[in-house]
């Protein structure tokens, strides 16, 4: 069914406009954690983890929405963003595809990564609103994805740089969400027209800017901090030096005292019922 037909027009225009810019935006920020693997990139590549990014946030719109659009009306509101999607990307890449290009392989693109977004990112069961360990687990799924598609698995900075851009799309679907169905003004704000990746990472009623984060498998305890990309790009580079030294020292302060607790038998009772840390 057309988006245009839809009784959420507004919402899918505008959750479409979102979804877009941030999978630009994200491409932008994750290259720039791994400048000599995003030198050699190839355009295909880089479609690739764009569509990744879009593949992550069909499935976290079709979380949120459950807590919004009334269960009978969802899946009609899914296919509504499909095609939202579709229509917003036409627009984009009009400029770069030109007026001859074939509106059909959009559409099929766009088909297949929703397919895919059920496939593979379904399985994890969690409520998005709610801090879990199936949530730490899918976006660490997410986020070694993209390292992968880079050809940077190795690299802890790529892969907390495309969590924090997918995971700053929840309160931004959220606030767009809230405003449709409570008369809200909605608090993000969209971005015009412009091809990705240039284009605004969308703001919401909050954002993490820096995260830390410790996890354990097996024997195994890594800790690992993380930046906004886009609180990153308006630091000097004193500023990000200074940032970095602090950060680091942290993450060993953190990362240090988890180690010294997580195999407790207190720890370890809390972790299993869904603690974090």
């Amino acid at each position: 069914m057309p988006a245009s037909k839809d009784p959420h027009t507004k919402m899918l225009q505008d959750l479409a406009t979102m979804m877009v810019a941030v999978a630009g935006e994200s491409v932008t920020m994750v290259k720039r954690s791994a400048p000599e693997q995003a030198l050699k990139l190839k355009k295909t590549s880089e479609w690739e983890i764009y569509l990744e990014f879009l593949k992550l946030q069909f499935n976290l719109a079709d979380r949120l929405s459950a807590l919004y659009i009334a269960l009978k009306d969802q899946p009609l509101f899914m296919d509504g963003l499909e095609d939202a999607v579709t229509e917003r990307l036409k627009d984009v890449l009009a400029p770069v595809l030109g007026p001859n290009s074939d509106e059909m392989e959009v559409i099929m693109t766009i088909g297949a990564t929703v397919a895919q977004s059920r496939q593979q990112y379904e399985p994890f069961k969690f409520l998005v609103t709610e801090e879990s360990t199936q949530k730490n687990a899918y976006f660490k799924t997410f986020g070694e994805n993209v390292a992968r598609m880079i050809n940077a698995p190795d690299n802890g900075m790529v892969a907390s740089s495309a969590v924090l851009c997918a995971s700053a799309a929840i309160p931004a679907m959220k606030s767009l969400l809230e405003s449709a169905t409570t008369g809200a003004a909605p608090q993000t704000a969209t971005t015009a027209p412009s091809p990705p990746p240039s284009v605004l990472l969308p703001a919401g009623n909050e954002i993490k800017l820096i995260s830390v984060m410790s996890t354990i498998q097996g024997e195994e305890i890594e800790t690992r901090w993380g930046l906004h990309p886009r609180f990153r790009q308006d630091l000097k580079a004193e500023q990000l030096q200074e940032l970095n030294r602090l950060m680091n020292r942290v993450a060993q302060i953190v990362g240090t005292r988890y180690a010294s607790v997580a195999t407790t038998p207190v720890w370890t009772a809390w972790h299993q019922q869904g603690g974090t840390a």
